[in-house]
């Protein structure tokens, strides 16, 4: 039988915390813990990164960034998504995580540890940050789910996927059939 975490952790708790290859992060004090991605993991994050980068570099947005990342609101929040679009500018000055304040687009790819951790915990925190996009990638299911700040259910995307950077005219446009890997092998990525 587990036994529940009854230690309250801080953000600076968290980055005291060995560097173990494991992801630490916290989200209201409680503590999350998952252990390095899988493959389909990874490959579909580099597509991810590919195609919205880019799109980004296009229009001249160095805006896109991977974990590790100490994002935090607070001093019992801080949090590593697994890609993320934001205003950089502050934090290229710097170098201090701190200056990363207002993110356009958030997702996280579910790993079997993860999907309770990101589909209600880091949810829920990225809803009451008001960040516009959030999108959970199941590689399982072969879709990702949409959501935004008010929304109490996701949408749910199985063709294609379309964002549009808030200071820009166009959208990107992924489709789906080329983000998931149809078995371990394969490479393409079939995306606009």
């Amino acid at each position: 039988m587990a036994m529940p975490l009854t230690e309250y952790f801080s953000a600076a708790a968290v980055r005291a915390l060995p560097e173990d290859g494991k992801r630490y992060e916290t989200v209201h004090g409680e503590l999350l813990v998952t252990p390095a991605p899988r493959g389909a993991h990874q490959l579909v994050l580099a597509r991810l990164f590919l195609v919205l980068g880019n799109y980004l570099a296009r229009h001249d947005l160095e805006q896109i960034l991977t974990s590790p990342a100490d994002l935090s609101w607070g001093d019992d929040t801080l949090v590593q998504p697994d890609l993320f679009v934001a205003d950089l500018d502050a934090f290229v000055a710097s170098g201090q995580w701190s200056d990363v304040r207002t993110l356009h687009l958030v997702i996280e790819i579910l790993s079997p540890s993860s999907i309770r951790t990101d589909r209600f915990t880091k949810r829920r925190l990225y809803q009451e940050q008001r960040i516009p996009v959030y999108w959970i990638v199941d590689t399982e299911r072969r879709q990702v789910e949409v959501w935004t700040p008010e929304a109490q259910f996701p949408v749910i995307e199985r063709e294609q996927l379309v964002w549009q950077h808030p200071a820009l005219e166009a959208g990107c446009l992924i489709n789906l059939d080329g983000l998931f890997p149809a078995s371990p092998a394969d490479d393409s990525l079939n995306m606009e």
